[in-house]
């Protein structure tokens, strides 16, 4: 099998999470700058293969698009020109954030480490991935 490799989109950084080849565990990658992001992912899929870019569905609460939505949306079209083999699935991401600054709390780690936003990144795209594997049935 392949890995399920998951993105959490932002402005500024992206945070990523990856499977192992079976697909039954999530863990955090990396966070890299948005800009870097095409030229990451054409390294990672180069050394390892993966399968299907789980890609956070950015929304409002009452499920409308938001300001990242437009964004977001590019960004797939853009994966699916430069990866046509990968299947590209949208998550929804509502309250990812939430959830991994809940995480970061309860791991115990100090209140300087959870500040730091790329953590917060990763541990969110690592969310959005264990969404992905819940719906497969994984």
């Amino acid at each position: 099998m392949a890995r399920v490799l998951a993105i959490d989109y932002g402005n500024k950084r992206v945070g990523l999470a990856v499977t192992d080849p079976d697909q039954i565990i999530a863990s955090g990658l990396t966070t890299v700058h948005s800009s870097e992001l095409m030229t990451f992912l054409q390294n990672y899929c180069a050394k390892e293969k993966v399968e299907v870019f789980v890609v956070g569905d950015p929304r409002r609460l009452n499920n409308e698009a938001n300001e990242m939505t437009k964004i977001v949306n590019d960004l797939v079209i853009n994966l699916g020109r430069k990866f046509p083999d990968k299947k590209i699935v949208r998550i929804d991401e509502r309250f990812t954030s939430v959830m991994a600054a809940q995480t970061l709390v309860m791991s115990g780690l100090k209140k300087k480490d959870r500040q730091k936003k790329e953590l917060l990144d990763e541990v969110s795209a690592t969310i959005i991935l264990q969404s992905y594997l819940q719906q497969i049935g994984r």
